[in-house]
């Protein structure tokens, strides 16, 4: 593996410092009508001086130490006094030696287009430290769970202990739920439960006490009428309503998802101006800004965490990591609703990954856990549905998961234009990968080969372009024999195999638009 001593972070920090002055420069010179790439070379000495001021101050005030920080902050602070003490150190220069033959526009344009990339740059370092490793803890719990296989059933026989008669009792209950939540919730609470039990516990609350404040193993069932939407901490939530029950015990949720807000928004406004709101307005503070650590307390100061924009996949993925099995999804008037059951504690993930990188856990050679990193496109806890969406949905042509909702919108762009792979080269830098080979796969995909192809594939490192883009098999077993001819041909002829596998994947991607899905 390749490793950088921090002699060499530093090196390429300041080489990436000079090229980010240099296409700020160019683009800046582009911006500026009337100007051309003749005045490049009546700007270049000066553009000379200006990279030595600008990498020497940034050296004085600490910004290339900030890769041996993981803290935001840290890497944002010196960024932005470099930056001014360059812009103060250029204006005084400027002054002093009467430079009026120099364009404000294209030496101040310059400073403040490099400082934005500069901002950029260190968020994504951030994020790419920040990146968790996922599977990891999913995994570990998923071994260590023991589901309860002859878990309690959703209906619970009624065991009345109350002063009013059991009709009184249902009407009492059909109305409230009725005024909470309309005549499509009830009905759907109605078959997966008996509202009228004892042992049936039903709330209307965002407040963690009204929770904790019942004796653990009271009750069988809890249903909660309010969104999850509105609760502050949704996964201490669903942890304590975890405790309160017991095992195979029900809980019964909604959510307004990220899907149904955008159709109640355009609803709402006429156009354009449904459009003008949800894009320029709610998008951006509801779903933007929270990923970034540098906008997410405007996020919260805005909205206190109420009101949260949530995705189905989410939604699901924070129950399965409380320890719930999800038995039943469905839309429900204006809201989702979910039937989950209580089989095991909560995985307790104290860093949940939001922002743009992800690290995945991926098998490697010799059977070697390695950490791909990779752009996000799967929502948040998507990562803890793996195992639903196979029972699920099962395999489609390919090998991937069939209506896989877990992929965002923006994912499946950056999955078609193979952004996301980008990333990886990092782990081919590492050593981690090579150029062509098998591709990457999780444990559980893993578990899935056949034994003899497990044993072959993990003799070799995997790689950034697999056999699959030259074969374009479409079933598992497909797959697997495409594998294992590449991994013959490579024992025999190594360089000759990858340079054809390399090829024809190029021709596939390039003009029979072979893409992942």
């Amino acid at each position: 593996m390749i490793f950088m001593t921090r002699i060499q972070l530093v090196i390429l920090s300041v080489m990436v410092d000079m090229i980010m002055v240099l296409v700020s420069f160019i683009l800046v010179l582009w911006l500026k009508p009337g100007t051309g790439m003749s005045y490049f070379s009546d700007y270049l000495p000066a553009l000379g001086i200006f990279i030595l001021i600008w990498t020497g101050l940034s050296a004085i005030l600490g910004k290339y130490r900030r890769t041996q920080s993981n803290e935001l902050k840290d890497m944002l602070v010196p960024v932005i006094m470099s930056s001014v003490a360059s812009l103060g150190t250029v204006a005084i220069l400027m002054y002093l030696f009467r430079t009026a033959g120099y364009s404000r526009f294209i030496v101040f344009g310059t400073i403040a287009v490099a400082t934005l990339l500069d901002l950029i740059l260190a968020n994504m370092v951030y994020y790419v430290r920040r990146s968790v490793v996922i599977g990891e803890s999913v995994e570990r719990e998923y071994r260590g769970l023991g589901r309860t296989e002859d878990a309690a059933r959703l209906h619970v026989l009624p065991e009345m202990e109350t002063g009013l008669e059991e009709p009184e009792v249902k009407e009492y209950i059909r109305n409230t739920i009725l005024e909470e939540s309309g005549e499509e919730a009830f009905h759907f609470l109605n078959r997966h439960t008996l509202l009228n039990d004892r042992k049936t516990l039903i709330l209307a609350t965002t407040s963690l006490f009204n929770v904790e404040s019942k004796k653990p193993g009271t009750y069988r069932t809890i249903i909660n009428l309010r969104r999850i939407n509105d609760i502050r901490r949704v996964n201490k939530f669903f942890e304590a309503i975890n405790r309160q029950l017991p095992s195979g015990g029900i809980f019964i949720g909604c959510a307004e998802t990220k899907d149904m807000r955008k159709q109640r928004i355009f609803k709402k406004f006429i156009k354009p101006f449904n459009y003008l709101f949800y894009y320029f307005i709610d998008f951006p503070v509801k779903r933007v800004f929270p990923k970034f650590g540098i906008t997410k307390s405007i996020y919260f100061f805005l909205t206190k965490g109420n009101n949260r924009v949530i995705t189905r996949a989410e939604t699901l993925g924070r129950l399965v990591s409380c320890g719930f099995r999800i038995r039943e999804e469905a839309f429900v008037g204006p809201l989702f609703y979910f039937v989950c059951q209580k089989n095991g504690q909560p995985v307790y993930d104290m860093h949940p990954s939001y922002g743009p990188f992800v690290r995945l856990r991926r098998i490697g050679r010799d059977g070697k856990i390695i950490k791909v990193l990779k752009m996000r496109t799967m929502h948040p806890y998507a990562e803890y549905l793996q195992e639903y969406i196979y029972e699920k949905h099962n395999l489609e042509n390919g090998g991937k998961f069939r209506n896989d909702f877990r992929i965002s919108t923006q994912g499946r762009i950056m999955r078609k234009l193979w952004i996301d792979e980008l990333p990886m080269l990092y782990n081919w830098v590492r050593g981690e990968l090579k150029l062509v080979g098998v591709r990457p796969i999780s444990e559980q995909y893993f578990s899935l080969y056949r034994p003899e192809v497990q044993e072959k594939r993990i003799r070799y490192k995997p790689g950034l372009i697999p056999p699959f883009y030259a074969d374009l098999p479409e079933t598992l077993d497909e797959i697997q024999d495409s594998e294992i001819r590449y991994l013959e041909a490579y024992d025999r002829h190594p360089l000759i195999t990858d340079w054809k596998y390399f090829w024809k994947a190029f021709f596939n991607i390039l003009f029979r638009k072979a893409r992942s899905r």
